[in-house]
């Protein structure tokens, strides 16, 4: 008996021990998993098994089981059965995981948003894309390119071709249509950094001017440039490692202020001679932003007022963390036409149906290679200057997120292509390169 009591205790300090170790680990796993289906449900009006069946099903997050409130608009994941962590949806703000006892009557500020009909055709409306034929491309054999890149191992949901401002291509998945919003992962540093250059267009700051962040003005991080924190090489700490409990998972599932997670981090690096990637310097910009535009109204208003709504990219829902910051890092959702119209406000240099939005300079300046990236890397977009991908126009550059999310931007040949799915293991080189030659100069 007394063996059978001692062999419980052990088994017992044994479970004790393995939750202990792995309890941070059950912690983010179940705020993916909650935040995931909340969004997916709430803002892109996808079902609650759908969502499991796809987007949550991979190793270690499928071992989470969710429920979802549609009175509370809410969603729960618990692992094991050991941990939940609840995510609410917030009406123009998204989904956001919130703590054990959140209020959820609580009040917040929404963004003023233009979402007035424009009837007009694609880009400059949100009608129906004109027909056109193009004496030039070879459409049997863009439609095959276009078809194959919908092989099941890589999961694509969307493809757009968009040339000389006509779609001569899309297709979507089951299930998918035109409507239909899908998360642009990192593409929304892209966006982001295109508000600081309106703002740089309108005057209202320059990017060579110091981060405004009052805790390093007593250190050698007062040294550190909004450029610096664009071009990704302020110098400061970072682990972007999504396989471990890492800074970049610890921010996103975690934390409440997402800005504060590289504000906190010191140098490792001086200034413009360290490039390391990271989506915590992303979320810091975005407070920039905010401590740039004054209000939080303003802040919420402007990125859709100058931006988002004024190209008529209305599908779009920028969301938002605990203390009110958009999640620049991460966190936008939109449908694969307006993901094009983003590439083409670049592709025609920020001129927009005949209104400068950002200046050519600014377009320049994303694409001015980071001196320590080895020409990947510009202002929150990738770049191919170094021909990374040797059958593609050195000239492109791309909006980039997880798992494939893509707006590749071929200025010299008036070309714009999305791509939008699940799994980025597929080679954007064939893949851009079919295209291309499908279209004959």
């Amino acid at each position: 008996m007394k063996k059978l009591k001692y062999l419980f205790y052990l088994v017992l300090v044994v479970l004790v021990v393995v939750i202990y170790v792995n309890y941070p680990k059950l912690n983010i796993l179940s705020g993916y998993s909650a935040k995931s289906m909340a969004s997916s449900v709430f803002v892109a009006k996808r079902g609650v098994a759908f969502t499991d069946s796809t987007d949550n099903n991979f190793s270690p997050v499928n071992l989470a089981k969710d429920f979802v409130d549609f009175t509370e608009k809410t969603a729960s994941a618990s692992s094991l059965g050991i941990l939940t962590r609840k995510a609410i949806y917030r009406e123009g703000l998204g989904a956001v995981l919130v703590p054990k006892g959140y209020k959820t009557t609580k009040s917040y500020l929404t963004p003023n948003r233009n979402n007035s009909s424009n009837e007009s055709t694609f880009p400059f409306g949100n009608g129906d894309p004109k027909d056109s034929v193009f004496s030039n491309i070879d459409y049997i054999n863009l439609k095959k390119v276009v078809d194959n890149h919908f092989n099941s191992n890589f999961k694509t949901r969307a493809v757009l071709v968009v040339y000389k401002d006509h779609i001569i291509a899309e297709k979507y998945a089951n299930g998918f249509d035109e409507n239909s919003k899908f998360l642009g992962w990192s593409m929304t540093k892209s966006i982001m950094s295109t508000v600081f250059g309106i703002l740089q267009h309108k005057g209202l700051l320059s990017v060579k001017e110091q981060a405004p962040i009052s805790d390093w003005e007593n250190d050698d991080r007062r040294q550190i440039t909004i450029h610096n924190l664009l071009q990704m090489n302020s110098g400061l700490e970072w682990d972007e490692d999504y396989e471990t409990i890492s800074d970049v998972n610890k921010m996103l599932f975690l934390d409440e202020d997402m800005s504060k997670a590289q504000m906190d981090k010191k140098l490792v690096g001086s200034p413009n001679a360290l490039w390391n990637y990271s989506s915590g310097t992303s979320n810091l910009l975005s407070k920039i932003l905010r401590y740039k535009l004054g209000s939080e109204q303003e802040y919420l208003d402007f990125w859709y007022r100058e931006l988002i709504d004024k190209i008529g990219m209305n599908s779009m829902i920028l969301e938002a963390d605990l203390a009110g910051n958009y999640v620049a890092s991460s966190y936008s959702w939109a449908s694969a036409r307006d993901w094009a119209k983003f590439g083409m406000l670049y592709e025609r240099e920020g001129n927009w149906n005949g209104e400068q939005i950002f200046s050519k300079d600014w377009d320049d300046y994303v694409v001015t290679p980071t001196p320590t990236s080895d020409g990947q890397y510009g202002a929150q977009f990738w770049l191919n200057s170094k021909s990374m991908m040797p059958d593609i126009p050195s000239s492109m550059y791309f909006a980039n997120g997880h798992d494939g999310q893509r707006v590749f931007i071929l200025p010299e040949q008036d070309l714009v292509v999305v791509r939008l799915g699940l799994n980025g293991d597929f080679s954007n080189n064939n893949f851009l390169k079919g295209i291309l030659e499908s279209i004959q100069d």
